[in-house]
């Protein structure tokens, strides 16, 4: 069973409305032990049509939830973290941020290819599926490999980008990008990273979470242990989706737990 959900959006993100406290309000009437807000901050995120900036004002996002922890104590535990957008570059500049201030839970993720987010029609019209997926893992790899110095927990949500390929993931194929994949799964378990459970994907229609099973039994196959569980929720209602489902995939993918942090430490909880 899920009792936490650690990946998780408010207004303090630029691609959403919601107040924080809307959000704290709403996991506890899901009865849900602990939940860990995790807002956006990509640094050099292009323009865009949307007008979305995916910076953070780290001082308010702090004194909004430090207030809320304190007035919610006695109903659920709320943890204090964040979503850095990583390119191979921008290690030393999320080091300086992660330095700075005490989060419990830190995400990795790769949102951009080349300065492109999939999310954008272009990014496949050009590319293709195969090769944009191929693109995106690479992204992995050397953000991987280059940002070494930045002290995360996770990398989240591994296959994003399918997301929003044309046909989302019918023609999506763990055994096409297996090489890769196991390559950027080696070098996160050698590091001691674990990898998010994004139930987004489940919720997209892609008949699975983010990453796909395949990508899910090759880590633990690899000898992966930790595992984050997340909505990656920008509004109440989306939150915790489906974690029924997701407990049973990790099962099925052999997890016994997954895994909460603190203070970036991790605390191992039974998914039965």
């Amino acid at each position: 069973m899920i009792i936490s959900d650690c990946h998780l959006h408010s207004s303090f993100s630029s691609d959403s409305n919601a107040p924080l406290e809307s959000m704290v309000q709403q996991a506890i009437r899901l009865n849900l032990k602990a939940i860990c807000m995790t807002e956006h901050l990509d640094y050099d995120y292009p323009p865009n049509s949307e007008n979305l900036t995916f910076l953070l004002d780290f001082d308010a996002y702090k004194r909004t939830l430090f207030a809320l922890r304190e007035k919610y104590q006695d109903q659920i535990e709320l943890l204090f973290g964040i979503e850095m957008g990583l390119m191979d570059y921008l290690g030393d500049r999320y080091k300086k941020v992660a330095d700075a201030y005490p989060f419990d839970f830190i995400i990795s993720s790769s949102h951009l290819v080349n300065g492109i987010d999939p999310y954008e029609p272009e990014f496949f019209r050009e590319h293709g599926v195969f090769k944009g997926m191929q693109l995106y893992f690479e992204s992995i790899l050397k953000n991987v490999e280059n940002c070494t110095q930045l002290d995360y927990q996770v990398y989240g949500h591994l296959d994003y980008a399918i997301r929003y390929a044309p046909e989302k993931n019918a023609s999506f194929r763990f055994q096409d990008y297996r090489d890769i994949i196991e390559e950027i799964l080696k070098k996160l378990i050698r590091m001691d990273k674990g990898i998010e459970v994004n139930s987004t994907g489940l919720r997209y229609g892609l008949g699975h979470p983010n990453p796909h099973f395949d990508i899910l039994k090759c880590y633990h196959d690899l000898g992966g242990e930790i595992i984050s569980v997340g909505s990656d929720a920008h509004k109440p209602e989306h939150m915790a989706y489906a974690f029924d489902k997701v407990a049973d995939i990790l099962l099925q993918a052999g997890f016994k737990h997954y895994t909460l942090f603190r203070a970036r430490e991790p605390y191992d909880i039974p998914l039965i």
